[in-house]
């Protein structure tokens, strides 16, 4: 009796042999000619983009300054980086601005309160450590210490009414600072105002919103 044939053995389908694959990532890996120069050109364009919108944000909305000098003691310190608000501002009593006229040789932007604004009347008694607006003393707790007559023969005037469009300057340090008082600032005409100070960047240890209190 004849043995029956057996079935070929299955076998599974050879797979196709495989191409190249060093050859294939190669070819993956090579840019279309130009892809170099556009991405170039489209982190230049992102890059005049951001520089655009920073101009005009610090044209217009605000910017960064830092304090030169000792003026503003104890509320500001030397080297302090602020950051001002300009848009559609207008000075109230209290604030602390950033200002740029020049006068008495200083021809950088200075940092100083306001004492006074337009159509009010600063008196200053030396002797009791007062400073009056309207007729009426106002608060300086802020104040580095009571103050003195200045030996500069620039700030021996003691009463001043200021302008409409103007503001009445002074620093914290009444005793180290150069401000309205000086005959050659005098009432500051309020164009001459960078910004309102409102946050302290740096350094750290003195980063935060700064007070603005009524006087």
């Amino acid at each position: 009796m004849s043995q029956p044939t057996p079935p070929e053995e299955q076998r599974p389908a050879e797979a196709p042999a495989p191409e190249e694959t060093n050859e294939e990532n190669t070819k993956e890996k090579k840019r279309k000619p130009g892809a170099f120069a556009a991405d170039v050109y489209g982190w230049f364009q992102a890059l005049a983009f951001a520089l655009a919108f920073l101009l005009i944000f610090f044209t217009f909305f605000g910017r960064i300054i830092g304090v030169d000098g000792h003026s503003m003691d104890p509320t500001l310190n030397d080297q302090d980086m602020l950051y001002l608000s300009s848009f559609r501002y207008e000075p109230q009593q209290g604030d602390i601005v950033v200002l740029h006229k020049n006068f008495e040789g200083i021809n950088k932007p200075i940092v100083k309160r306001v004492i006074a604004v337009g159509g009010q009347t600063v008196e200053i008694d030396y002797d009791s450590n007062t400073v009056y607006v309207d007729g009426e003393p106002i608060h300086q707790d802020f104040i580095l210490e009571p103050m003195v007559q200045p030996s500069n023969p620039a700030m021996q005037q003691t009463y001043w009414e200021v302008p409409e469009g103007s503001v009445f300057v002074m620093g914290d340090n009444r005793n180290n600072s150069l401000d309205s008082r000086d005959d050659e600032l005098g009432p500051v005409d309020n164009r001459y105002i960078l910004g309102k100070a409102i946050y302290t960047l740096l350094p750290a240890e003195h980063a935060g919103a700064i007070e603005h209190p009524t006087l």
